[in-house]
């Protein structure tokens, strides 16, 4: 990847220019008020007591009937009554079917031309989400072809670049949001089960798929994510390990797109990406004096009342003072009465207030008074939480043979090129060089994110002299960002 020159001058300028912090819309995901008998009107009314403004409904686009709007008569209900009271419709627009795109011909083309119809229609409506968690087999397959390659996002690509077009020949002011990409994904294309993509690797993916397109003009205006916790009793301050991404690891995801977007037409979080929270939630165990509301069985482990209130009031607090956030939206308003479904809403589900309603409440007019504690961020050019320590030799017995060797580790997965070299050398960078004289050891392999692997060389005595272990790291998702180490020297023998 080339450093840009000209170009980070002026992105100096924007990031010296930009404010340091700027609100975001606050809102659920909740498609409650599109099917209220009323059009949404106390639906509506509470959000706003909430302090909410926004709501991101969804619209499915059916294979079969690839031209019809199927939820219209909803749509022409509800869209007026959150317009007249000031509440933002987000259109999150994506295929009833996970095969949708890849089962039918001319499918991408298909439904970009919904999204186009979508946006004629209603042109009240200036925000798309185009597509749900294209990572997750749920919703979208295959996501590996026979060989186990990766498939999913050069796909899913091509669905965004069309959609984008379209809705941007529209009205060239209508906000294209790309993803809404899953937190998980296992990078097993064998599995037994949940077949999918990390959001870190299907981003650089997609990266991919950018770059061999050709194409001259972004993907996306902003980039919706989902990132749901582990488990509903895990904290929001609990993250995922890589390459997945929870709310403490947003950084992650960031840097995931510089890696893969850098220096393209589509701007990276730095150029003017932002990023929107579009749905997250935690789920809850039902209290008694609500049991009646529900029905069936619940099929996870859930987390309290109390501690749902204090995860959304933090996670508000959290990503109200990320400045690269456009958007929080939970999930949802109300519980579904049915517990093989989600009940992490703000209202049980016979209309009552959880502990949680009123801390979401507070925490979105605390952000809003004062930002705590503003959150800024910048790409590296270095593996990430790379390390390297040197031990001493080692003596395997009873071969008699010195084995030469030292441990690294990384938060990323990477590849690395090790050396023993003697010195003194001209330039200390090629001791990380492995083909560079007088390297007399070499060793190359592979590193997983957080082991801590044994570099160890070929058996062999060295002269004796003075010579030093060197390593070069290279990232696994993007090549162009190394780290470099170099041991201090040691002696062998008499010099």
């Amino acid at each position: 990847m080339r450093r840009r020159t000209a170009g980070a001058w002026a992105l100096a300028v924007l990031i010296l220019c930009a404010p340091a912090w700027a609100e975001p819309g606050f809102g659920v995901a909740d498609d409650g008020g599109k099917y209220s008998d009323d059009g949404g009107a106390a639906f509506f009314s509470r959000l706003l007591g909430l302090g909410m403004t926004e709501n991101r409904i969804t619209v499915l686009w059916h294979a079969d009937r690839p031209a019809t709007i199927v939820e219209r008569g909803f749509l022409d209900r509800s869209l007026p009554q959150a317009a007249v009271r000031g509440v933002r419709v987000v259109f999150h627009v994506h295929p009833a079917r996970a095969t949708g795109i890849a089962s039918r011909p001319g499918a991408t083309e298909q439904f970009a031309r919904f999204v186009g119809l979508l946006a004629r229609r209603y042109p009240l409506v200036r925000d798309y989400i185009v597509g749900n968690e294209p990572n997750q087999p749920r919703f979208w397959r295959p996501q590996f072809d026979r060989e186990g390659r990766g498939v999913s996002a050069a796909a899913y690509a091509a669905l965004l670049s069309r959609s984008y077009d379209t809705l941007k020949a529209v009205d060239p002011t209508i906000n294209v949001i790309g993803l809404g990409l899953s937190s998980r994904g296992n990078d097993s294309p064998w599995a037994r089960s949940n077949v999918s993509t990390s959001p870190v690797r299907f981003l650089r993916d997609l990266g991919r798929a950018y770059r061999s397109s050709g194409r001259s003009v972004p993907l996306m205006d902003e980039l919706a994510f989902h990132p749901y916790p582990s488990s509903d009793g895990d904290s929001y301050q609990r993250g995922h390990p890589w390459p997945r991404a929870g709310v403490p690891n947003l950084a992650r995801v960031k840097q995931a797109v510089w890696d893969a977007f850098g220096g393209t037409a589509q701007p990276t979080f730095e150029e003017g990406l932002r990023l929107r929270v579009d749905e997250i939630g935690w789920q809850v165990g039902v209290v008694p004096t609500a049991q009646a509301a529900y029905h069936g069985r619940e099929s996870v482990a859930v987390t309290s009342e109390a501690d749902q209130a204090r995860n959304y009031a933090g996670l508000i607090e959290r990503l109200g003072c990320d400045p690269s956030v456009s958007g929080v939206y939970l999930l949802g308003l109300t519980d579904d009465p049915d517990l093989e479904r989600f009940q992490s809403g703000l209202l049980r589900a016979d209309g009552s207030a959880r502990p949680a309603y009123a801390a979401v409440r507070k925490a979105i007019r605390a952000v809003r008074s004062a930002c705590p504690r503003p959150i800024s961020w910048r790409h590296t050019e270095r593996v990430l939480g790379a390390r390297a320590s040197f031990g001493r030799l080692r003596v395997a017995k009873p071969m008699a043979q010195t084995y030469w060797s030292f441990h690294l580790t990384a938060a990323e997965d990477a590849s690395y090129r090790a050396a023993v070299v003697r010195v003194p050398l001209r330039h200390p960078l090629s001791l990380a060089r492995p083909a560079a004289k007088p390297a007399v050891l070499v060793a190359r392999g592979s590193l997983k994110a957080r082991w801590r692997p044994l570099v160890r060389f070929p058996a062999r005595r060295l002269a004796p002299g003075r010579y030093v272990y060197a390593v070069e790291l290279r990232a696994a998702m993007n090549p162009a960002r190394t780290r470099v180490f170099v041991s201090r020297p040691f002696s062998v023998g008499t010099p």
